[in-house]
């Protein structure tokens, strides 16, 4: 047992308490797997993350990245809640305006020059989703097929079950309480906003979460998200996601393409730190 910095931060938010909380301890050099895993459970976050010495000689910091029950490769809102916790602990990246961070997938690039943090969004596997297994899901949902423009399965690390429906309405009246785990994968649901609305899309990730059906705001689906939407020619400009709607958080990620890379895309958000002090474990 020893005393070990700890940072809890809320990311993808403009609005501290709104967003998708995330716990950190920064000086993790030593801890087992299980007293990790231990420690996540404890926490009953959606993640916490442990930062601890890289092994690539090019990256900044390696993070390991824990659920209540199993450790993750990658995962957004880990990704960004991190990297912030790391610079507000005096973290020095190598490259000025781009911190490295090893992590499952291999070096995530986070550009800390823009309008907010954004990590470049890892390779995304793109495959069809059988009409058998989209029915099963539409079914325990509740959603009508007519309003399906989109489906596939995507995979950056997490693995998705994405539905693009034909509004945010669509989206936001699905009842994520349908739905039983561990029958169930993780479901995404994309949907475009109306014109007058500030954001361009509503996103929802369905799957357990904090206690809760669904998980607030998802870095790593609207991830796999843009690079869906770059395959089929739907991302040519900067959009603007809202997420947590429908539990009452305000989640903003910013999807960015780049326009002289046909593959590489921006996720960014905004982190608050809530909480700076030690733990001891």
């Amino acid at each position: 047992m020893q005393q070990r910095r700890f940072i809890q931060c809320d990311v993808f938010t403009s609005h501290p308490t709104q967003g998708n909380a995330l716990a950190v301890v920064v000086g993790a050099a030593g801890m087992s797997d299980e007293q990790m895993q231990r420690f996540a459970a404890w926490t009953n976050l959606a993640e916490t993350t442990f930062l601890v010495e890289p092994e690539d000689p090019t990256a900044d910091y390696k993070v390991r990245i824990f659920t209540t029950v199993r450790e993750m490769l990658f995962a957004g809102h880990p990704t960004l809640g991190s990297c912030a916790a790391w610079l507000h602990c005096g973290g020095v990246p190598k490259e000025k305006g781009v911190v490295r961070q090893e992590c499952g997938v291999g070096i995530v690039p986070i550009e800390i020059d823009g309008r907010t943090p954004a990590f470049v969004a890892p390779p995304t596997k793109i495959e069809p989703m059988e009409d058998a297994q989209a029915n099963e899901l539409l079914s325990a949902l509740h959603i009508a097929p007519n309003v399906v423009v989109n489906q596939a399965l995507l995979n950056n690390g997490p693995q998705w079950q994405v539905f693009e429906l034909a509004s945010a309405a669509d989206v936001l009246a699905v009842d994520s309480s349908l739905v039983r785990w561990p029958t169930y994968k993780s479901i995404g649901l994309i949907g475009a906003q109306t014109p007058e609305h500030e954001c361009d899309y509503e996103v929802r990730m369905l799957a357990p979460s904090s206690g809760m059906s669904e998980d607030p705001i998802t870095g790593s689906l609207n991830s796999a998200l843009a690079h869906w939407f770059l395959s089929m020619k739907k991302l040519n400009k900067p959009l603007m996601i809202a997420q947590g709607t429908s539990i009452n958080r305000s989640g903003r990620v910013y999807i960015t393409p780049d326009t002289s890379d046909n593959i590489k895309v921006l996720i960014g958000g905004d982190t608050h730190i809530l909480i700076d002090g030690t733990v001891t474990i």
